[in-house]
């Protein structure tokens, strides 16, 4: 018995599996062959595009706009209103915070986290940044508040970005600078 609770109003692609314990609130939308592996919560207005597949313990937002063949390995969190591309990859234990915006063909290894912390010199604002197209991550990442990595670039694991990294560019360190050219 498989004890997942699926809203009458979620649309399900053809060939579409669903693990135990799972929750796929109103207005979910999830293409065909997607797998959701078990304990999974896909909240309400959440898209997921064809192939993709969501890890045990994974939490999807609410209208999060996720694209085809991307998978998600366990306790990744996409809090609400991120859009990813397609060909994303997140390793166990990723967070993005909402609103971040994913390009396509992004990897991201274990531990990685898109940071959200309030700007208090802008009454408390939160502000996201972004990740570029084929751009990818070490493990243990942390892009900081509205910092935006370009396209075809690369960060090394353990490393902790404060400035927008243009494309086609190597970082790594805590604070991350420019090692050489991609």
């Amino acid at each position: 018995m498989n004890q997942s609770m699926i809203s009458e109003r979620a649309k399900l692609g053809a060939g579409v599996k669903i693990g135990r314990y799972c929750i796929i609130e109103d207005d979910v939308s999830l293409g065909d062959n997607v797998i959701v592996e078990d304990f999974v919560l896909i909240q309400a207005g959440a898209s997921v595009g064809s192939g993709t597949k969501v890890g045990t313990y994974c939490k999807i937002g609410k209208e999060a706009r996720i694209g085809n063949d991307c998978s998600f390995t366990a306790y990744c969190e996409i809090r609400d209103r991120c859009v990813l591309g397609n060909k994303v990859s997140m390793g166990s234990r990723c967070t993005l915070s909402a609103n971040t915006i994913v390009g396509n063909g992004v990897i991201m290894k274990y531990g990685f986290v898109v940071t959200d912390t309030p700007v208090l010199a802008r009454n408390n604002e939160k502000v996201v940044g972004g990740l570029g197209d084929n751009s990818r991550y070490g493990a243990n990442v942390t892009i900081m508040p509205g910092v935006v990595v370009g396209a075809n670039s690369e960060i090394g694991a353990c490393s902790q970005v404060r400035t927008n990294v243009p494309d086609n560019q190597v970082w790594y360190g805590s604070p991350a600078r420019f090692y050489r050219d991609a």
